[in-house]
C-alpha cells in the first residue's frame, strides 16, 4: 500500500513539473478531420440499416454503437460538425453540420430530460452562432421552454432523472450545470428573464448542496420537493457516495465557468477557481494531467482513465483563463492537457470506426464504456482545441 501511494505522489508531482509542448492545431485538427471522414461512413452505412438511429456515441466490445435523438449524447456529433466549419470554414462540413443537426430537432419538444442544452444547444447553439438561422433560434428557444418544466421552485432546481425512483425522488446530478447554457440564451433571444431566473436558481442551490468542504462534488444530490430540503447525497456513476467521479468535477468546472460568462456573479468565479483548484491539485492524477474516472477509487492505479473528462477540463480552464486571476496556471494545464490528448490518446488513423479520442470512461460502475472512445470526449476536445487558439464560433 505505501508503495501504491508512493508512486501517486510521484506522479503527481511530475505533473506539475512537466512543461506542455504545444499543440499544433491545425495539423490536429485535420487528423481529427480525416477521422471524422471515416466516422461519417460508418454513420451513414448503420443509417442505412436502421434509419431512427442519428448519431454515433461510442465503440464497446468492438461494436460501433448509434443512438437514437433522444439519447443524450445525440447532439455531440453534430456539433462537431460546426467545429469543422468554424476552423475550415470549409462548406462541405457546413453541409454536413446542417444534414445532421436536422436529426436532433424534434427533441425541441422532449420534456423527459434534463439533457436538452447538450442535445440541443450543442448543435443547434453553435449552428445559429455562424448561419443566424431564425428556425435554429426558434428551436433553442422551445428547448429552453421544455427544459424549464422540470425545475420545482420549492427546491430551486431542475430535476435530471425521472427513472429509479425507489433510489431516489428528485435527483439532481451535477452534469445538470452544463444545461443552463440553453436557459441563459434563451432569455437574450426572448427578454424573457424566466429562463436566466431558472438557471441562476438552479446553480445557486447546486453550489450551495453538490459541493464538500474540499470542493470536490456528489455526483447526485435527492430534494424533497415539499420542504426543499436535500434527503441524500449520493452517486450513480462515481465509485462511492463519498468519492469524487472524475467527469462530474469537469462539469462542475465547466458549468459555473459559464455561468460566470453570463452573470458576472463573482460568486460562481470563486467556485469555478476552487473547482479547478481541487482538479489541478489532485496527487491521483498522472503525469499527463488525464485523471483516473475517479479520484477515490481504491484500484488505482490498475483503473480506467478518462479522456472526457481531460477534454472538458481543459475546455473549461481555456475560458476560466479569461477571467481569472490565476489565467496563466489554468492556460498552462489546459496547454499540458491538450498536448496529452492530442498525441497519447488519440485513435490511430482510421482506427475505432473514426472516433477522435480514445480511452475513455462512460459508467464504470454499470460496466458501460469502459476504456472506450466517446463522442462527449471528441466535442469537448475539438472545442478546447478551437479556444486554444482563441477562436471563437
Amino acid at each position: 500500500m505505501k508503495l501504491k501511494f508512493n508512486l501517486i505522489v510521484g506522479l503527481a508531482l511530475s505533473f506539475g513539473a512537466v512543461k506542455a509542448q504545444k499543440v499544433n492545431v491545425k495539423k490536429a485538427f485535420a487528423s481529427a478531420a480525416k477521422q471524422t471522414d471515416v466516422l461519417i461512413k460508418n454513420v451513414d452505412s448503420a443509417r442505412a440499416i436502421k434509419p431512427t438511429l442519428v448519431s454515433p456515441r461510442t465503440v464497446e466490445n468492438g461494436q460501433f454503437k448509434m443512438v437514437v435523438s433522444r439519447d443524450w449524447t445525440s447532439g455531440f456529433f453534430p456539433a462537431e460538425l460546426w467545429y469543422f466549419y468554424a476552423f475550415t470554414k470549409d462548406k462541405r462540413w457546413l453541409d454536413l453540420a446542417k444534414k445532421y443537426t436536422e436529426d436532433i430537432k424534434k427533441e425541441q419538444f422532449n420534456k423527459g430530460t434534463h439533457d436538452l442544452g447538450f442535445m440541443i444547444y450543442c448543435p443547434f447553439g453553435n449552428g445559429y452562432k455562424v448561419t443566424k438561422d431564425p428556425e435554429y433560434k426558434s428551436v433553442i428557444i422551445q428547448a429552453a421552454k421544455s427544459l424549464s418544466t422540470r425545475f420545482n421552485a420549492k427546491a430551486g432546481v431542475i430535476k435530471s432523472w425521472d427513472h429509479n425512483g425507489d433510489k431516489w425522488k428528485y435527483p439532481v446530478i451535477i452534469d445538470n450545470m452544463m444545461n443552463l447554457e440553453l436557459l441563459f440564451e434563451a432569455t437574450k433571444f426572448t427578454g424573457d428573464s424566466s429562463f436566466y431566473k431558472i438557471a441562476v436558481s438552479h446553480a445557486d442551490v447546486t453550489l450551495k448542496n453538490h459541493y464538500r468542504p474540499d470542493f470536490s462534488s456528489w455526483h447526485v444530490i435527492d430534494y424533497d420537493t415539499v420542504s426543499g430540503n436535500v434527503r441524500n447525497k449520493l452517486t450513480a456513476q462515481g465509485y462511492s457516495n463519498e468519492s469524487a467521479w472524475a467527469r462530474g468535477q469537469a462539469w462542475g468546472l465547466y458549468g459555473y465557468t459559464l455561468c460566470y460568462r453570463y452573470t458576472k456573479n463573482n460568486a460562481y468565479l470563486a467556485q469555478a477557481d476552487h473547482i479547478a483548484n481541487y482538479i489541478l491539485s489532485s496527487k491521483i492524477t498522472p503525469a499527463d494531467g488525464i485523471p483516473y474516472w475517479d479520484y477515490n477509487d481504491p484500484q488505482i492505479p490498475n483503473v480506467s482513465r478518462d479522456a472526457s473528462a481531460a477534454a472538458i477540463t481543459a475546455s473549461a480552464l481555456y475560458e476560466l483563463a479569461k477571467y481569472s486571476k490565476e489565467s496563466k496556471k489554468y492556460k498552462a494545464a489546459a496547454d499540458k492537457i491538450l498536448a496529452s490528448l492530442s498525441s497519447k490518446y488519440v485513435s490511430k488513423p482510421g482506427a475505432n470506426y473514426g472516433f477522435i479520442l480514445e480511452h475513455s470512461t462512460g459508467h464504470r460502475p454499470a460496466k458501460s464504456e469502459i476504456d472506450v472512445p466517446i463522442n462527449y470526449a471528441d466535442y469537448y476536445y475539438l472545442e478546447a482545441l478551437l479556444r486554444s487558439k482563441g477562436i471563437k464560433i
